[in-house]
């Protein structure tokens, strides 16, 4: 049995989970609810979720008990996310009453936490609510401040990604001993090092001294891909035979076609769209480096950035940007190095210092990223995490 089986958990929890956010749903937060609560329980644990595209298929695998709701938004309603909150509360309520449920636990603060708290005050359940960053910094409008903090003010727990997302809640409000901070994890199963990215390095016609510098993530501005596009030339300038791979889908994706297209060596950049579940662990290992330099773009930021986890556990040392909350997940000058996001200059600066050639800098956080992601960051040592502060919830 390894250490990430879902089959080695701990006995049955009963907890009531709103998310809507939850697999075969894109994304990290989606991946993190479905790999920690399919471990810490079993047919006693009912999860609350959008009804998506290929539910059925995910849900007869899935050891918890699912129920998929509509969910539907109305533009012309105000709030138009209304019949969300009234049918995840009329669900929770319904489910609650039927099943001997200990706690609810609710994946994001809006609208999930705010259901969840009305709904334990009238189950009598203590609340849990996670927190990821991103949705206080860039939820800001005076209504949803309040009803953000309302929320986290009134949970029992609130489960924060990061120290950067704790003291956002502590500048709100919420007590200091009512939130701990559990990172979220990696398949180390499937993210692990020694697999062959050969094939795929030969795909976009690299060298075997050729350098490839990874970025996944959606293609939004704050990721800093575009930074890292245009930090390429000099590091070939300065002797590197270096190239950029992109992995991703959004709403940049013809910013960063254009930028390429403008680039004085297009054909060092290669924009991937969106890759298999199977091939992304095999670009992690055709990479030798990732690079993910964010910066704040608004109030928009970056609150953990599980993709550095999954680069780590692949034996890869990533460069972040300083914004928001990726330093709980590069540790600068150990697992890489965080830089100035907006600084092209400071951003070529860490990739050549985590690429040079004539010194063992960039290896050496590889290994140290690697130990790190196995040891603390396997999504069975992210659930024991969580089942052992909901353990002690429940005293």
């Amino acid at each position: 049995m390894t250490a990430t089986d879902p089959s080695a958990k701990a006995p049955d929890a009963r907890y009531l989970v709103i998310t809507e956010l939850f697999q075969p749903t894109k994304g990290g937060t989606a991946v993190w609810f479905d790999e920690v609560y399919r471990r810490m329980g079993g047919t006693g644990t009912h999860i609350l979720t959008a009804d998506v595209e290929g539910a059925d298929d995910h849900d007869r695998s899935s050891p918890n008990t699912i129920h998929r709701l509509g969910l539907k938004r109305y533009e012309w309603m105000r709030p138009e996310s209304l019949p969300v909150y009234a049918e995840f509360f009329l669900k929770a309520m319904s489910v609650g009453w039927r099943n001997p449920v200990t706690q609810i636990h609710a994946g994001r603060v809006l609208p999930e936490g705010l259901v969840a708290v009305h709904a334990g005050r009238l189950l009598r359940l203590p609340v849990v609510i996670y927190a990821h960053g991103e949705e206080i910094t860039t939820w800001r409008h005076p209504r949803r401040v309040k009803a953000m903090t309302k929320a986290y003010t009134s949970a029992q727990l609130v489960i924060a990604n990061g120290e950067f997302t704790r003291n956002l809640l502590l500048d709100m409000g919420v007590a200091p001993d009512r939130v701990v901070i559990i990172n979220p994890g990696a398949d180390t199963l499937r993210f692990r090092p020694g697999l062959d990215g050969s094939a795929l390095r030969a795909s976009i016609g690299l060298q075997p001294s050729s350098r490839l510098v990874l970025s996944v993530g959606r293609l939004s501005r704050r990721k800093g891909f575009d930074h890292v596009m245009q930090a390429i030339p000099d590091l070939v300038r300065r002797g590197l035979d270096a190239h950029h791979a992109i992995i991703g889908k959004g709403e940049d994706q013809q910013y960063l076609e254009d930028m390429r297209a403008n680039s004085p060596m297009p054909g060092r950049i290669h924009l991937l769209g969106g890759v298999s579940a199977d091939d992304l662990p095999l670009w992690y290992a055709a990479s030798d480096l990732f690079a993910m330099p964010n910066r704040d773009v608004g109030n928009d930021t970056e609150g953990f950035g599980m993709v550095y986890i999954e680069a780590a556990a692949c034996g890869r040392a990533s460069l972040a940007g300083n914004a928001g909350g990726t330093g709980s997940a590069v540790l600068h000058g150990t697992t890489g190095l965080r830089c100035d996001g907006e600084s092209v200059a400071a951003i070529g600066e860490a990739l050549f210092a985590l690429l040079d050639p004539a010194s063992d800098f960039g290896a050496q956080c590889a290994a140290r990223a690697q130990e790190r992601a196995h040891r603390e960051f396997s999504w069975q040592a992210v659930m024991e995490k969580t089942r052992i502060v909901c353990d002690q919830l429940r005293r």
